[in-house]
């Protein structure tokens, strides 16, 4: 037998593979200069740890996005953690009963500052199809939320939409937003302080 051999054309890299977008400042001639807030904002919104906190269908589509063909990885959010002390973005999927509202409450708590929230699906975002007297409408009644994936499941392209919408305001914060009234009102309005 012959050795199957191929003719492997590799392609030269495109023009349009595009990098992180630089923050404003004023650069120069073997220079860049911008604010912390800049630098720090770039640095948060391209290394975000998630938590997923999955318990039904909208799991199985999370998995789907971080395989091979959707690959969350090229967001900098590879490395999922399963520790709420080590991660800054809990990912809420699927339905939460009562019971389990403070447990998300208090994985939550448990997260380092800052700390952002995603609820995914219409489960975690509003109860869903689950009308009922066991199920939470919306994780939006034990902790703030941030971005709202719709969906019954959503596609991986809506989860990977609503992480990059989650990078747009991790990028913009201000580094002093933790600190402010309106942030400490808001955290007490869910009785957390």
């Amino acid at each position: 037998m012959r050795p199957v051999s191929y003719n492997i054309k590799k392609k030269p890299l495109e023009a349009d593979i595009s990098m992180v977008d630089m923050p404003e400042g004023h650069q120069g001639q073997g220079f860049f200069a911008t604010t912390l807030d800049n630098v720090i904002g770039l640095a948060r919104k391209n290394s975000l740890w998630p938590l997923p906190f999955a318990t039904s269908c909208c799991g199985i589509e999370f998995m789907a996005t971080m395989g091979a063909t959707y690959d969350i990885a090229r967001f900098g959010s590879e490395r999922v953690g399963f520790s709420p002390r080590q991660c800054d973005l809990l990912m809420v999927m699927g339905t939460i009963a009562k019971k389990m509202g403070p447990v998300v409450k208090q994985v939550y708590l448990q997260m380092a500052e800052p700390r952002w929230v995603i609820a995914v699906g219409a489960c975690a975002s509003s109860g869903g199809i689950f009308d009922t007297y066991s199920v939470l409408q919306g994780i939006d009644q034990v902790v703030p939320v941030d971005v709202y994936v719709p969906g019954c499941p959503p596609r991986p392209e809506a989860i990977l939409d609503g992480l990059m919408r989650i990078q747009d305001l991790v990028g913009k914060e201000s580094l002093r937003r933790r600190n402010s009234e309106q942030y400490k009102a808001l955290l007490e309005s869910y009785g957390i302080q």
